[in-house]
């Protein structure tokens, strides 16, 4: 088996994964610059300190997704049962973060992954990029691409043992659309299959309408500063379920 991408302190990943949300980098900046600018004509403290506070949330955001995110999933992955032949969905896999993380526990299973490949979403985003990360992970041979939209996944009923998602069933902009991502990501999981989905919004939404449909242990958390995305007042949760067995669905959930 590979070796995971390492904990805090330890060695960091060989691939290239980009920035989250890089539209969004303009206007910490600019907020900065602006307060800055107030503060030194004014010869006032207080845009000064306001400035330095955007920049600490904005350090939070870069910290988050060139390091938090991949020491927070390496945890979240070593604490499930995988065995190292499952097969595994990464829903909008991005540049493959999570999914390379998720191969790299896999011996003969496989870790797909499924996104539109929006730049937006994600700096350098595409289907090219994230094979260009599979290989220089180690895990090309474990790992598929597939495009497609994560509210109609091409996938059979029942095809993986493990569905993921990392910041981006938010991305979807409608609430109904959202909920119909979770349908699906539930549609394509196998019965005993569990569900991992992280967002900055919208968890309690997926966490009741994972009961809805009849899913087991459905949990929702934190994931601590290491995701904060603006500081703690944008911070990052976890849903997870499970999928009833075959001798079991009937059950309701929690």
């Amino acid at each position: 088996m590979e070796q995971a991408i390492p904990a805090a302190g330890e060695g960091r990943s060989k691939g290239s994964y980009g920035l989250d949300a890089p539209y969004l980098l303009p206007v910490p900046l600019l907020l900065i610059a602006a307060n800055v600018v107030s503060g030194i004509v004014s010869r006032s403290p207080g845009p000064i300190i306001a400035a330095g506070a955007i920049a600490l949330c904005m350090a939070c955001g870069l910290y988050a997704s060139r390091r938090g995110k991949f020491i927070v999933w390496s945890r979240l992955l070593d604490k499930l049962p995988v065995r190292g032949d499952e097969r595994v969905l990464d829903v909008g896999c991005g540049r493959g973060a999570v999914l390379m993380l998720a191969a790299q526990r896999l011996t003969t299973g496989r870790a797909v992954g499924v996104d539109l490949w929006r730049k937006r979403d994600q700096s350098g985003n595409a289907a090219d990029a994230t094979r260009r990360n599979a290989i220089a992970e180690g895990v090309a041979e474990r790992v598929e691409l597939c495009t497609g939209d994560m509210t109609a996944l091409p996938f059979k009923d029942e095809s993986f043992d493990l569905v993921l998602s990392n910041l981006a069933v938010h991305n979807v902009k409608r609430r109904s659309a959202r909920e119909k991502a979770i349908e699906e990501a539930v549609r394509v999981l196998r019965p005993d299959g569990r569900l991992l989905v992280a967002d900055i919004g919208g968890t309690r939404r997926y966490r009741a309408r994972l009961v809805g449909l009849g899913m087991c242990d459905v949990a929702r958390r934190g994931l601590g500063w290491r995701m904060w995305w603006g500081g703690p007042w944008v911070a990052t949760r976890l849903v997870t379920g499970r999928k009833p067995g075959a001798s079991a669905r009937g059950y309701q959930g929690d």
